[in-house]
């Protein structure tokens, strides 16, 4: 994690900040331990023995972030009754050698020939079973693009570029999903249109807010309340329009105008035979790094588990929320603690590396230095659970008081950066990045406000 930092002219962190890193970071790792998704698919089936499908062979397929560590923990408690299946995770995912599992390693957030080749193994697999059937799929966040099948006449390439321009523009979460939909063979209850009649067992790890299975990995095995006009509306509001590659585009038009089948809605029979659970979201993260805080002395106040907007101002947000409290205005006295969860985005216009937390820090860090000198010292950090930020090595950052001083003295410009979405070489050069590679889980960020007496 970020030490002390350069001391260049603006003087070290010193013990106190150091301090209020380990505090944070602790509370931050405890948000991410409590989501370890082995425990969690162990625990539904141990709180839960109904859920496990019958006493016949079953059929597994995990997709997503959580994929590998959610399918060793299947093979784990089925054994031998783990007839076969499918796993797509990311490239360094530690994947399983039990029950007969085909891996494949996908790309994210950008699908790669491997998503699509993984994609086929699902497609091949659940075709093939009948009313006798049993089907374990564990889906954890990044499966919409780990699991990419587009449909004739759009090639991987398209999915590839329209999900970047999406991504450049700042569409969130849902939006993007309902895109990924509607240009894939699998996505949007699709999953379970070709599965039918097998019986249908899915453990859904939650990286949505509202942790909603028809956005989470967009939604396979869920009815899907959006249609062919919504993505295209998702598209125009983006004004990317003139962007996107023709055959994805033309794809969209045709389904927007009937000619193509949309995705199923909540009357298709074959979804009475799924069974979809959420095993674990932001908020037993939250809520373990809220009683991380308060095991280390302080008052915490968990602010939302819905965060949204756009990551440097949710990042000035938090930084006020915390100043109100270092004044003496706020709803709880130091030392005090304030946790919050969710999913910001970044309109990226610059060409630089970072990622929404380590931009959210940022605008926080501005957010301090502007107030001026503070009474005490405060510290604010923000991580993703999945250990990953955007397109940098960091999960997150951190950022106090006297980050932007200490910048100045290394000559660094953090306006600068903000504007270049540049904020992994700005938060390196202080020592102040959260680097954890990846975790095996995801259930979006969590931020760590503190304000010690």
């Amino acid at each position: 994690m970020g030490g002390g930092g350069p001391v260049g002219g603006a003087g070290p962190v010193g013990d106190s900040g150091r301090r209020l890193r380990e505090d944070a970071k602790a509370c931050l790792d405890a948000a991410v331990d409590a989501v370890e998704p082995t425990r969690l698919v162990r625990e539904v089936f141990e709180q839960h023995p109904e859920t496990l499908p019958g006493t016949d062979p079953v059929h597994v397929v995990a997709l997503g972030k959580a994929a590998a560590a959610m399918a060793r923990a299947a093979c784990e408690i089925l054994g031998p009754r783990v007839a076969g299946g499918v796993v797509i995770a990311p490239t360094d995912a530690e994947m399983p050698t039990a029950g007969n599992l085909r891996a494949f390693r996908g790309g994210h957030p950008i699908p790669t020939a491997g998503s699509e080749r993984g994609a086929r193994a699902v497609a091949q697999l659940v075709d093939q079973l009948g009313a006798e059937d049993s089907l374990l799929c564990l889906i954890s966040g990044g499966g919409s693009a780990l699991m990419t099948l587009p449909p004739s006449g759009v090639s991987l390439s398209d999915v590839r570029e329209t999900t970047g321009i999406l991504l450049r523009a700042g569409a969130t979460i849902d939006e993007l999903n309902c895109v990924r939909k509607h240009l894939d063979r699998l996505k949007g209850g699709r999953l379970a249109e070709i599965a039918a009649p097998a019986r249908v067992l899915a453990l859904l790890l939650s990286d949505v807010l509202g942790d909603r299975p028809d956005v989470i990995a967009s939604g396979p095995l869920s009815p899907d309340p959006t249609k062919f006009s919504d993505a295209l509306a998702i598209v125009d509001r983006h004004r990317v329009r003139d962007r996107i590659p023709t055959p994805a585009l033309e794809y969209l038009k045709s389904g927007a105008r009937g000619a193509v089948p949309d995705t199923p809605g909540p009357d298709a029979p074959f979804f009475a035979g799924v069974d979809v659970r959420i095993v674990g979201n932001n908020r037993i993260a939250a809520h373990a790094a809220v009683e991380e805080a308060e095991r280390r002395g302080y008052r915490t106040r968990l602010l939302t588990t819905t965060l949204t907007g756009e990551a440097n101002e949710v990042g000035r947000m938090l930084a006020a929320r915390g100043l109100e409290i270092r004044g003496g205005e706020g709803p709880i006295l130091p030392p005090a603690c304030l946790i919050s969860a969710g999913e910001t985005t970044v309109d990226v216009r610059g060409t630089g590396k970072g990622g929404r937390n380590q931009e959210l820090v940022l605008g926080a860090a501005l957010a301090l230095h502007d107030r001026g000198p503070l009474r005490g010292p405060l510290l604010l950090a923000s991580m993703g659970t999945d250990g990953i930020d955007g397109a940098s090595h960091a999960a997150g950052a951190f950022a106090d008081q006297t980050t932007i001083a200490r910048a100045e003295a290394l000559g660094l410009d953090a306006a600068a950066a903000l504007t270049a979405n540049d904020s992994t070489p700005f938060f390196e050069a202080l020592d102040d990045l959260i680097v954890t590679g990846p975790t095996g889980t995801n259930v979006m960020d969590v931020q760590v406000v503190l304000i010690p007496e």
